[in-house]
C-alpha cells in the first residue's frame, strides 16, 4: 500500500497469522520484536506496556482476536464464536482508560455477532476487519499529520509530552505525526520532549523516534516545563490523548494537565492530536476510570530503587485536562475548536 509519508517504524504488524510487535519497554537500548497468536500473551504485552499508546493497543487487540480465530481449527461456528468471545473479554480487561481498546474490540464483537455459513467465513470476516482497523489507523494518523501541520510555522519549537508517535499507533503517530508532516513539508521546527515520569516514554521513546528521523529534539525533565515556557523557548504544545470526552475533557498521560495550565498562563497554543476512535461521546466525566498502576513504577527507575522500598505510592497513569485549556483538537476529519460539545458531535454526523 502506498502512503503519502514514509512509514519508518512499524510497532505492531500482522505477519503470517500472528501479531508481531516491537517491545517498547526495552527501548531505546534494545530493539526486540515478539510474535504470537496467543491472546493471553498479547494481553500481557498490553498490560506490561510492551505495546502501549491508545491506538496501538486497539490495533493489537483487534489483531489478537483475528489471530485467535485462525489458530483454532474448529469447524463449529458456535465453538469459534465462544473462543473469540473469550479473547475479547480477556483483552477488554487489560487497561481501563484508553478508549481505542474498547472501540476496536466492539468492532470485532459486531463481526462476531454476524450471520455466517460456516466457521471459515467467520474467520475470514474477523481477519478482514482487524486488518481494516490496522490500515485505517495508519491512514488516520497520516491525515492528522497532513491537517495538523498547518498549525505549525517555520521556526516553531514544539513541546510534547509522553509518546504520541509511531510507537503509540500502528505507525506514523498522532502528535508526532503532525511534527513529522511539518518536517517533511520543509518547515524547520524543533521539539522539546518531556522525560515523562514514571515510565519515561518521552525520554525513551519520543527521543528515539525523533532522532531516527533527524528532527532536532531537546530532552527536559517534567519539572522544567514552567522554566522553558517562561523563557520563551516554546511556541506550541502538541500532545496525544487516550480518551477525549464529548465536552472536550482530554484524558492523557499524567502530567498533561500541568502542561496545559502552564501553556495557558504563558498564552501558548495547546493542541491535542486524536483520531475519532479516541473520542468517547457516551461516557460522562465522573464515570471515567483512571488506571492506577504498579507502585514500583515510581519506586524504581529503569530497575533501580530510588527511594525506600516500603514507601506508599500514588501512581495514576493519566490525568484530565479541562476543555477551557485546550486550544483545538486535531482529528483525521478536521481541526475542532470550541465549543467542543457541539463541534465534536458534528464529526460523527
Amino acid at each position: 500500500m502506498t502512503y503519502p509519508y514514509p512509514l519508518t517504524i512499524k510497532p505492531v504488524e500482522w505477519v503470517d497469522g500472528k501479531v508481531r510487535w516491537l517491545d517498547t519497554s526495552k527501548l531505546p537500548h534494545e530493539e526486540v520484536y515478539y510474535e504470537s497468536d496467543d491472546y493471553e500473551r498479547i494481553a500481557l504485552a498490553i498490560e506490561r506496556m510492551e505495546i502501549r499508546g491508545a491506538p496501538a493497543i486497539g490495533v493489537a487487540a483487534a489483531l489478537a482476536v483475528a489471530a485467535t480465530a485462525l489458530k483454532h481449527s474448529t469447524s463449529s461456528l458456535d465453538e469459534l464464536r465462544c473462543i473469540c468471545m473469550k479473547a475479547i473479554e480477556r483483552l477488554w480487561r487489560t487497561r481501563p482508560t484508553a478508549h481505542n481498546l474498547f472501540w476496536a474490540l466492539n468492532r470485532m464483537r459486531r463481526v462476531l455477532e454476524g450471520t455466517y455459513r460456516d466457521a471459515d467465513e467467520l474467520r475470514h470476516a474477523l481477519v478482514k476487519e482487524a486488518l481494516e482497523i490496522y490500515r485505517q489507523d495508519i491512514e488516520t494518523n497520516m491525515a492528522i499529520g497532513r491537517i495538523g501541520e498547518k498549525l505549525l510555522e517555520d521556526g516553531d519549537t514544539v513541546l510534547t509530552h509522553c509518546n504520541a508517535g509511531a510507537l503509540a499507533t500502528a505507525g506514523f503517530g498522532t502528535a508526532l505525526g503532525i511534527i513529522r508532516a511539518a518536517w517533511y513539508s520543509g518547515k524547520k521546527i524543533k521539539v522539546i520532549a518531556t522525560e515523562t515520569r514514571p515510565v519515561l516514554q518521552g525520554a525513551r521513546l519520543t527521543v528515539w523516534e525523533l532522532k531516527k528521523e533527524g528532527i532536532p529534539v531537546t530532552l527536559i525533565t517534567d519539572n522544567m516545563v514552567g522554566y522553558v515556557m517562561s523563557r520563551g523557548l516554546v511556541t506550541k504544545v502538541i500532545v496525544g490523548a487516550d480518551r477525549v470526552l464529548r465536552d472536550g475533557h482530554v484524558i492523557n498521560k499524567i502530567g498533561t494537565y500541568m502542561i496545559a495550565l502552564c501553556a495557558s498562563r504563558h498564552r501558548i497554543p495547546f493542541y491535542v492530536a486524536a483520531p475519532t476512535s479516541t473520542i468517547d461521546l457516551e461516557t460522562p466525566l465522573e464515570k471515567v476510570v483512571i488506571e492506577q498502576r504498579n507502585p514500583d513504577e515510581v519506586r524504581y527507575v529503569m530497575g533501580r530503587l530510588i527511594t525506600l522500598p516500603d514507601v506508599e505510592v500514588l501512581n495514576p497513569a493519566f490525568d484530565i485536562t479541562p476543555p477551557d485549556l485546550v486550544t483545538a483538537i486535531v482529528t483525521e476529519r478536521g481541526i475542532v475548536y470550541p465549543p467542543y460539545e457541539e463541534n465534536l458531535r458534528k464529526l460523527f454526523e
